[in-house]
C-alpha cells in the first residue's frame, strides 16, 4: 500500500526583520502548513524583501515554471559566502508545484523534506502576497509610493543619474529617542560618470510626520527634489 501524497499549504508573511540594518523592508517569509520551516533548519536567515514582489510575476522571488530553477530562500544578514545560506530547487509539475534538492551552506546541516503544494493555492498566495500592503508602516508606504513617483518621473535621468534605491528610515529599537534619528525615508542616486571614472553617490535624508496625510507627504517631499538637480540639492556621500 502506497503512502498518500501529502499537500501543503503556502503561506506569506512580511516580517521587518530585528536585524534591519542590511535591508530595512520587509522580508516575504514563506510558512509551510503555517510552519516557519525554514527558521528550523536556517534560523538566521532572512528570506527574500518584498522590493523583490513587484513586477511581472514571472519574476517574483518564488515563481514556478516547468523548468527546474534553484533560488536562495533565505540568506544572512552578511553575504551567503560568509555565513551560507539555504538553496531550494522548485518546478511546477502539473496541478502540483514541487520543492526539492534543498542545500544548506551553513553552520547547520538540517534540511526541510521535499514539499508538494496545490499549484492553485500556491500561485494565489503568491499574487495575494505581492499585492498584500496591510503590513506597512507609515515609513514603508512613504517609501514605496514617493519611490514609484521618482521612478516614474525620469527626472534622474535628466540629470545624467541613476535612483538607486528609496529605503525606509526606522528608529532604531531599543534605543532612547533622544539618541536616535526619527523615522524618515532614504533616497539614494549616483551620477554616471565616463568609463573609468568613478561614479558620485549622493542621498536625501527626508523625514515624514505623524499629523499629516502620507499622501500630501509624498508630493511634498518629491516635488522638493524634482525642483532643481539634485546634485545640487542632495548629500556627497562617496566620490
Amino acid at each position: 500500500m502506497t503512502d498518500q501524497l501529502t499537500i501543503s499549504t503556502l503561506t506569506l508573511r512580511h516580517r521587518i526583520p530585528d536585524d534591519w540594518a542590511a535591508d530595512p523592508w520587509a522580508e516575504v517569509r514563506p510558512l509551510i502548513d503555517g510552519v516557519d520551516v525554514l527558521g528550523e533548519v536556517h534560523p538566521e536567515g532572512l528570506a527574500p524583501s518584498c522590493r523583490h514582489w513587484t513586477g511581472p510575476a514571472e519574476n517574483w522571488p518564488l515563481a514556478v515554471t516547468r523548468e527546474p530553477r534553484r533560488i536562495m530562500i533565505t540568506e544572512p544578514t552578511c553575504t551567503a559566502g560568509c555565513c551560507g545560506a539555504l538553496y531550494v530547487t522548485m518546478r511546477r509539475e502539473g496541478d502540483r508545484v514541487i520543492w526539492d534538492a534543498w542545500e544548506n551552506t551553513s553552520d547547520i546541516t538540517a534540511l526541510p523534506a521535499d514539499i508538494t503544494f496545490d499549484a492553485d493555492q500556491y500561485e494565489a498566495e503568491l499574487a495575494r502576497a505581492a499585492a498584500d500592503r496591510g503590513w506597512e508602516e507609515p515609513v514603508d508606504t512613504v517609501a514605496r509610493l514617493l519611490g514609484q513617483t521618482l521612478a516614474d518621473s525620469g527626472w534622474f535621468e535628466r540629470w545624467g543619474c541613476v535612483l538607486t534605491g528609496v529605503w525606509p528610515r526606522r528608529e532604531e529599537p531599543d534605543v532612547p529617542k533622544e539618541l536616535t534619528g526619527p523615522e524618515g525615508v532614504d533616497v539614494e542616486f549616483h551620477h554616471v560618470q565616463a568609463p573609468g571614472e568613478r561614479a558620485c553617490s549622493y542621498a536625501y535624508e527626508l523625514f515624514i510626520t505623524s499629523d499629516q496625510p502620507l499622501e500630501e507627504q509624498v508630493q511634498q517631499l518629491a516635488a522638493s527634489i524634482l525642483a532643481d538637480d539634485p546634485r545640487k540639492t542632495a548629500e556627497l556621500r562617496e566620490r
